[in-house]
Order: C-alpha cells, then sequence, then structure tokens
C-alpha cells in the first residue's frame, strides 16, 4: 500500500525559509500529494532538479529519475501556502481521472454498523439520500457522477462531496478515512 507516484504540490529549491542552517547544508524541498492514496509527503529532488507543480514523479522503488529520497509524511498544516492552495485543484484532477474507482465506493459502500454507512461518510449524504443510492444502485449501478446525479434527487453534487471527503481526511477531522492513508 506504498504511493508509486505523486505529483508536486509546490517545490522550495532553496529549502524551506524558516531553516536556519546555512545555505550549503540546506536540500531543495518537494512538497507533494500522492496519486494513489493521497498521502501528503516531503520529497527530496536529485541535485540540479527543478520540479514545478502539477508534475508527476515517480516515488516508488527502484531506479527513480527526479526524486533523491522521501523524507516523509507531512501534515496538512505544514504544507507551504502555495502546495495548500494546489492540492484542492489537484484532488479534483485526480477524482476526474479515476472516476471510476470513486464510482465504484457508491456501487459497493456498506455499513460501518447497526446505525450508519459509508455513504453517510461522504459531507451532504444523509439516510435519505443514502437509502436513495442503494435502492438506484440495485436497479443497475451507477456508471458516473452524472449519471448518480441524475438518478438521486436532489443529491448535492457527489464528485464535490468526494473531494471534500478527501480534503476532510487529510485535514484529520475524520476518524474513519475512506479515500486516504496516513
Amino acid at each position: 500500500m506504498k504511493e508509486e507516484q505523486a505529483i508536486i504540490l509546490d517545490f522550495l529549491p532553496n529549502g524551506y525559509p524558516f531553516d536556519t542552517r546555512p545555505a550549503h547544508m540546506k536540500s531543495a524541498i518537494a512538497q507533494a500529494i500522492g496519486k494513489q492514496y493521497f498521502v501528503l509527503l516531503e520529497l527530496v529532488p536529485k541535485k540540479g532538479q527543478f520540479l514545478t507543480p502539477h508534475e508527476e514523479v515517480y516515488i516508488g522503488e527502484g531506479k527513480r529519475d527526479k526524486i533523491h529520497h522521501i523524507l516523509g509524511k507531512i501534515k496538512p498544516e505544514k504544507l507551504t501556502e502555495t502546495a495548500k492552495s494546489e492540492m484542492n485543484y489537484i484532488i479534483k484532477e485526480l477524482v476526474d481521472k479515476n472516476e471510476p474507482r470513486f464510482i465504484d465506493f457508491f456501487n459497493k459502500a456498506q455499513p460501518i454498523n447497526m446505525r450508519r454507512h459509508q455513504l453517510e461518510l461522504l459531507p451532504g449524504i444523509g439516510k435519505k439520500h443514502m437509502e436513495e443510492i442503494i435502492a438506484e444502485r440495485e436497479k443497475d449501478p451507477f456508471k458516473s457522477f452524472q449519471d448518480i446525479k441524475k438518478r438521486v434527487k436532489l443529491l448535492p453534487d457527489p464528485e464535490k462531496a468526494v473531494i471534500k471527503r478527501i480534503i476532510q481526511e487529510l485535514e484529520g477531522q475524520e476518524k474513519i478515512n475512506i479515500f486516504t492513508q496516513f
């Protein structure tokens, strides 16, 4: 369950501004988000590499072309302002590109316990919407976000609900993570 690919949120060629070490001891830092599990990471690029926001980099096992090593996971509050603002766009892009994965969630979500269902973990989805989603998916599995919107009346935008949920999970607002890993 490791990230193989990450997307750059921000690149600091001279390291963090608050790092008080002499310049020759600092290394460039990239803040990134994993493509699969949305893990927020701090990466050290190879010497001479210049990374740009939205650039995709390989961080898996074996030879990496641009990344020297992974410093580790980073908490959302440690992200730069640039990284925070880019994060929302990149999460939307990743949800768009992987729509089938999230539609699969709507088609397969199960009860967590007697009182709560996984679908209710999405912002704006309560018992009534959950029951409608389940009734509709039993007739025919959903094919897209558009399909869900069309078939479940008055449902808040399902794509926006997924994006909002991912951000809430990254910010540590949720006890149960359905889309992210920490």
